[in-house]
């Protein structure tokens, strides 16, 4: 997906880029309201998360100058304003969804594809294929040639997440991050105790292995080795 973040607070919008580019998305990004609308007018988006409180031009007025432009891009609010008043004036604003701060990334991504399927159902992958294993994203259940694979809800996210990122070396900061959503090193062998039993799960009796440790940098889910 190609997407707009508009957010002044800068380690906020870090942050956030951040996370989507490492998830593999395409990201803009402003950090007040009328540079954030120039780039919503001038380019198109799949989707746009929008801060409420901005400068230059709050958020509600950027959408709503968006609107008045029949520029229909979902927008998803993302503020720290979250009475049930606030989140009624982002969504008759032109708001397609309110998301309150602070926010679990997780959700916001689900969100987003939530957005984006509503627009265009075919837009978003309901399936993830790297060689022979099947990652089913919709009833949540993995196979590989003609075996299902029995995974813990963690152990999904974090072969979704390297089957999103196959061919690519994942660090063990992104699947902190973006697996289980820490934002330090807790200083525990936690990754490697996953990729374990994971490896066990996804490998264990065939003979070409998918998943793999890249010494001194991450791991990596691929095809061919």
């Amino acid at each position: 997906m190609r997407i707009l973040v508009v957010e002044d607070d800068l380690e906020a919008q870090r942050y956030l880029v951040k996370g989507l580019r490492e998830a593999g998305h395409v990201v803009d990004e402003a950090a007040d309201g009328e540079t954030g609308l120039t780039l919503a007018m001038s380019r198109s988006y799949d989707v746009a998360v929008v801060d409420r409180m901005l400068p230059r031009l709050d958020g509600l007025k950027l959408v709503e100058s968006m609107r008045e432009e029949r520029n229909m891009t979902p927008v998803l609010f993302l503020s720290a304003l979250s009475d049930v008043d606030d989140r009624i004036k982002g969504l008759r604003a032109g708001g397609d969804d309110y998301l309150s701060k602070p926010y679990s990334f997780a959700e916001l991504q689900a969100r987003l594809d939530a957005l984006i399927r509503r627009r265009d159902p075919a837009a978003i992958k309901t399936k993830v294929l790297v060689g022979d294993l099947e990652l089913d994203l919709l009833s949540r259940t993995a196979r590989r040639e003609e075996s299902s694979i029995d995974l813990q809800p963690r152990e999904f996210r974090l072969l979704e997440y390297l089957m999103r990122h196959q061919g690519q070396i994942v660090t063990r900061t992104m699947l902190l991050e973006n697996v289980w959503e820490y934002h330090f090193d807790p200083q525990t062998n936690v990754i490697d105790v996953h990729i374990s039993r994971l490896r066990a799960k996804i490998d264990k009796g065939y003979p070409r292995p998918l998943l793999h440790t890249v010494r001194g940098a991450g791991y990596m889910i691929r095809a061919h080795a």
